[in-house]
């Protein structure tokens, strides 16, 4: 039987899958004889967290009994709340008021040193954050100044290095494919270009992969840019081929339209790991390919609807994998506590379960094998599955 307390957060964007994860660590860690805590929003709540006595944390700590976990494990999102907070580069007018004052007086803060006494304060013994490569990244430099971790990878983008699976991007790829279909009624009746937006920063298997399934005729990824004159002869010929006089393209929010042209980004505001919020290439591309359509068209321009998926593919109720697989992980996590291996990321590797040094989050970035995968010309995924994992990518 294991003794200690155990503390688990979640960091960065919401996805379905996290309370699963929640649950599987919460009743496995205390029926093997654990103490077992939730940290609240993110690091949020290490950096908010107070050690005075008599001071109510609740805000920033939230012990976990089976009760808890059993009514949010079905539900999306996370109920421990999460953030993009990051201790090691926090601005000064994120400080909390009581950390003010104390040596903190740059513009950007590195607190990780109170945040190590925080997890002291509340008798952590192993942390077990769940989250991105950004997430992660902080996770690690905890790991390094002595902190016990065993990580989880979470990212609906399914971009982070070392595992090919991360908890939120089944769900994110089923609602893009539910979500594109029902928005061919609306391209068909107009006979239109649909072109559709979903998330994807640096990696573009979230447009990839529901393209593969059949939810799109093309498909724009980040790693390659776009020739928007090729695009819209495929997609003018695609539309033509329809009986219904429509052709649809996924767009990768990171695309570019040319291998010059930066990312398109809603204003000029950074989060704490540097990340401008994206979005508009939809807009971008969709009027392009109105200015170009009319040369592939009989001279005439074919009109676009564009649309953001947005959260909408991140919001709601998990699937039946981003239901299994974080149950998995979980009981993975405390596997390795069991075993004393710490710095760990749980994985999945073509197909098996594994893990990982927690280095390896921030060793490479994790995008789609263009040659591999991506028809450059034909701006479709190659369709060629023997011998690959089963999401079509693995991060050796």
């Amino acid at each position: 039987m294991g003794t200690g307390t155990i503390a688990i957060l979640t960091g960065g964007g919401d996805v379905p899958g996290l309370n699963p994860a929640i649950r599987a660590i919460t009743i496995r860690a205390l029926r093997d004889g654990y103490s077992v805590v939730g940290i609240r929003h993110g690091w949020g709540g290490l950096v908010d967290y107070v050690r005075e006595p008599k001071v109510d944390n609740s805000e920033q700590v939230l012990p976990l009994t089976e009760a808890i976990v059993n009514r949010a494990g079905r539900t999306g999102g996370t109920f421990l709340h999460t953030s993009r907070v990051r201790p090691s580069h926090l601005p000064r007018e994120r400080l909390p008021a009581h950390l003010t004052g104390g040596g903190y007086d740059q513009p950007i803060n590195d607190i990780t040193k109170d945040v190590l006494q925080n997890l002291e304060h509340i008798g952590v013994d192993v942390l077990i954050p769940i989250g991105g490569d950004d997430t992660l990244s902080y996770a690690k430099r905890l790991h390094d100044e002595g902190v016990n971790v065993v990580a989880i990878p979470k990212t609906m983008d399914n971009d982070v290095y070392g595992t090919d699976y991360c908890i939120g991007f089944s769900t994110c790829v089923t609602r893009t494919i539910e979500l594109t279909h029902r928005l061919r009624t609306s391209a068909g009746s107009h006979e239109r270009f649909l072109v559709i937006e979903v998330f994807g920063r640096y990696a573009g298997f979230t447009s990839l992969l529901p393209t593969m399934a059949g939810a799109a005729d093309r498909c724009v990824i980040p790693e390659h840019p776009v020739d928007v004159e090729r695009l819209a002869e495929l997609l003018t010929l695609d539309r033509n081929k329809n009986p219904s006089r429509y052709s649809v393209v996924l767009a990768s929010e990171g695309a570019r339209l040319s291998s010059h042209d930066g990312m398109s980004f809603e204003g000029e505001e950074t989060d704490m790991y540097g990340h401008r919020k994206l979005g508009g290439i939809a807009d971008r591309i969709g009027a392009a390919l109105k200015e170009s359509s009319a040369k592939y068209n009989h001279g005439r321009r074919i009109d676009v609807v564009n649309q953001r998926l947005g959260y909408l593919v991140r919001s709601g109720d998990p699937d039946a994998l981003d239901s299994i697989v974080p149950m998995a992980f979980g009981n993975l996590a405390l596997d390795l506590i069991r075993q004393k291996q710490y710095g760990r990321l749980v994985s999945i590797h073509r197909g098996f379960y594994d893990s990982v040094p927690l280095a390896s989050v921030t060793s490479e970035k994790k995008v789609v094998d263009v040659a591999k995968y991506y028809n450059t010309d034909r701006l479709r995924p190659i369709y060629d599955f023997d011998g690959a994992p089963l999401f079509i990518m693995t991060s050796d």
